[in-house]
């Protein structure tokens, strides 16, 4: 251990909340395991569960509300690393509103481990009940005649194929009872019954009197593994490989959004010019924005190119705006700043930006070339790093010897404009 798993911070719960005595008891339980905090990572959910975060001295990720269990399986299966602990928190709500990715994790049997904080209720939105909310439970608050059976999730889980599952009261020190899950190779899951001083059950007592009973099972199932015919990832690690072949001029960061429209290849251009900017031996972050219909609207792209390492990846007001369409313009035209320099098509009615070229890029070098030829003419008039770093991407790729042949066509047009300027 270097170092505590708990932040030395006061309590963001309410008083006699249970989360208190779960947040110390996993604490405890991952100091008692020797868990350096870097080896640690704990994605929380939506709900009071989630203000675990700035408690915990580890990694942390806020999700989605029911998706903390899909997140971790994706952290798991990208990690890869028997040394590493990635443990998801969920509410009774989120592990309900989530419950098809507890099945998935538990089925393929993911190397995590789930903690279901069940108070009975949703306390950030006033008390409402949640699928695993007990039949007594809930006739004593109002639906005696109408209440809905609750999933047994300790035996869902079980039955999906967890290594291990198991349901504990949070009474006293549950740092024991949570070593037991943590410990479990595969994908457990442990649901920790609390009270809850604002909505739900108000004594530990009261809990047992529900009906409630401690109860674990296990399954001797093989734990998750990456089949070694598994597509490739798509983040890779070998992405700077053969990097600093070429030489950069760039000082400082470089803020691009590349906009234009859907069948337009604007994100695999984008990629293209985030490779050659790699293979200059820059930092680079790539970012994707569409909407869910993919196939029509937008399409944008956000890159930022450093000499240093980059710890933030959003763009307020980039640096040059490269615009191959009329959607693409209009989903980014109120970022547009006093020094964003922007080249754009000729097609694009625009009512404010400090263009630096326009040309016929659609109706001269065709729809799917526009976003290739915007690049190539941004690259050929400021040179940040070398266009021949470009054209070594555009060559690599799997329309290399098409898109070549467009480059050339671009260098022989700027060629022409640049005697004539």
């Amino acid at each position: 251990m270097s170092s505590s798993l708990l932040v030395d911070k006061n309590s963001p719960y309410c008083p006699g909340c249970g989360h208190q005595s779960i947040t110390l008891g996993l604490a405890k339980a991952l100091e008692s395991l020797n868990y350096d905090p870097l080896d640690v990572i704990v994605v929380s959910d939506i709900g009071c569960c989630g203000l675990i975060d700035p408690m915990l001295a580890c990694h942390t990720i806020h999700g989605l509300h029911g998706r903390a269990c899909a997140l971790a399986s994706g952290i798991s299966i990208a990690v890869d690393n028997p040394k590493k602990k990635i443990i998801a928190i969920q509410g009774d709500g989120g592990a309900t509103i989530g419950i098809a990715h507890l099945l998935e994790a538990a089925r393929r049997n993911f190397n995590l481990t789930l903690i279901v904080n069940n108070n009975q209720i949703y306390g950030m939105t006033g008390g409402q009940f949640s699928g695993l909310s007990n039949e007594t439970f809930q006739a004593d608050h109002g639906l005696a005649d109408a209440f809905t059976r609750p999933f047994d999730i300790v035996e869902i889980a079980h039955k999906a194929g967890a290594t291990y599952s198991g349901r504990v009261i949070a009474k006293g020190d549950v740092a024991e009872k949570l070593k037991v899950a943590i410990s479990a190779k595969g994908f457990s899951l442990i649901e920790i019954l609390e009270v809850c001083p604002s909505y739900g059950v108000q004594k530990y007592s009261d809990i047992e009197n529900l009906g409630y009973l401690e109860k674990s099972f296990v399954n001797a199932n093989n734990v998750f593994t990456l089949p070694k015919n598994s597509q490739k990832p798509l983040i890779s690690r070998e992405a700077k490989v053969d990097s600093e072949t070429f030489n950069h001029s760039v000082t400082k960061n470089i803020k691009l959004i590349l906009a234009g429209s859907a069948g337009e290849g604007i994100q695999s251009a984008a990629e293209l010019l985030a490779k050659a900017a790699m293979y200059s031996g820059l930092h680079v972050t790539k970012k994707g924005d569409y909407p869910i219909t993919v196939g029509t609207g937008f399409s944008v792209s956000e890159l930022i190119f450093s000499p240093e390492e980059i710890f933030y990846t959003g763009i307020n007001e980039p640096d040059v705006l490269l615009v191959i369409s009329q959607n693409g313009y209009d989903y980014v035209k109120n970022r547009i700043g006093s020094n964003t320099s922007t080249l754009i098509d000729n097609a694009v009615h625009y009512e404010q930006a400090n263009i630096s070229f326009s040309y016929d890029f659609k109706a001269i070098l065709g729809k799917k070339n526009a976003a290739i030829s915007n690049i190539a003419f941004w690259l050929l008039m400021n040179e940040p790093f070398p266009f021949t770093a470009f054209e070594k991407t555009v060559k690599e790729s799997k329309h290399g010897e098409k898109l070549g042949a467009v480059l050339e066509k671009v260098k022989a047009i700027f060629d022409e404009i640049k005697l004539h300027a």
